[in-house]
């Protein structure tokens, strides 16, 4: 019996000191899942490195670009997006514009001429020796020249019927037909000028209301009245009463500066045919005086 317990004493302590040896294994084999699984974030990060070093402008820069070309609220949305009345008005203000500037341009050189040729007539005329040698060596086609033209022709016309006007008289008549013809023809295109400065803002406001209304309408048909909705088709509409102003100012200004050049070279014009008028009457012969 003692025999047999020492025999079960050599075996419980034989049990204990094998426990270690037959627990070390699991131990281990958790330990080195343990220590491998801090290695898998090491293996995603160069993983994660190119998509974080992966550029994201280079794909916005056609974006950017698209934008710059497809501008919903430039002009050439608003031709393209503007009916027939808007269209026409467009063209009817580019037309009163192109209109205005060729006459303003035009107007400005001919009195150019004219005062060149009152410069012309000053200095060479009245030291000719006859009116008909002064007038030989005039401009072709000045007004001076039509002028003293028209005032040699009165003179050596008075017979018949006209020679029972007085001389004096039918100079004075004949010389002033001449004048106003020459003022007349100075005064073209300035009625166009100020057509142009007194209906053109009308028709740009025209345009503004009637393109409004066009977006006004469209806005309520989407069901969208935001600003960004807005905004656009009303701006475009009131640009044409900028280009109304823009064609109607140059016109105002342009006429107010013509007329007063004409009036300043009208006077000149006055005066050369008074001093004409009374170098043909006191050459004329006494018996065409009486």
């Amino acid at each position: 019996m003692l025999k047999t317990t020492r025999v079960a004493a050599v075996a419980a302590m034989l049990a204990i000191l094998a426990a270690p040896l037959l627990v070390a294994p699991p131990a281990h084999s958790q330990a080195q899942p343990a220590a491998t699984a801090p290695a898998q974030p090491e293996a995603s990060t160069p993983a994660a490195t190119p998509a974080a070093t992966t550029p994201s402008t280079p794909p916005a820069a056609p974006a950017a670009k698209g934008d710059a070309i497809d501008n919903p609220y430039g002009l050439q949305a608003l031709w393209r997006g503007g009916d027939f009345v808007a269209k026409a008005t467009l063209a009817i203000l580019a037309i009163m514009s192109i209109g205005s500037w060729y006459i303003i341009v035009t107007k400005v050189y001919e009195q150019y001429r004219m005062n060149a040729s009152a410069r012309a007539a000053n200095k060479t005329f009245w030291s000719a020796p006859s009116v008909r040698q002064g007038t030989d060596g005039l401009q072709a086609g000045s007004p001076y020249r039509f002028i003293a033209e028209s005032g040699i022709e009165a003179s050596s016309k008075h017979v018949g019927l006209l020679g029972n006007v007085d001389l004096n008289t039918w100079m004075s008549m004949s010389i002033q037909r001449a004048i106003d013809n020459v003022q007349s023809r100075t005064q073209d295109g300035l009625a166009f000028l100020a057509t142009v400065g007194s209906t053109a803002p009308f028709v740009g406001l025209f345009g503004t209301v009637w393109g409004i209304y066009h977006a006004l309408t469209a806005i309520g048909i989407a069901g969208q009245a935001s600003i960004d909705k807005v905004a656009g088709p009303v701006g475009e509409a009131l640009i044409m009463t900028a280009f109304g102003l823009a064609v109607a100012v140059p016109a105002v200004l342009g006429y107010n500066w013509l007329v007063r050049r004409n009036k300043t070279a009208m006077e000149n014009v006055r005066s050369f045919g008074a001093d004409l008028h009374a170098v043909l009457l006191s050459s004329a012969p006494p018996a065409a005086k009486a």
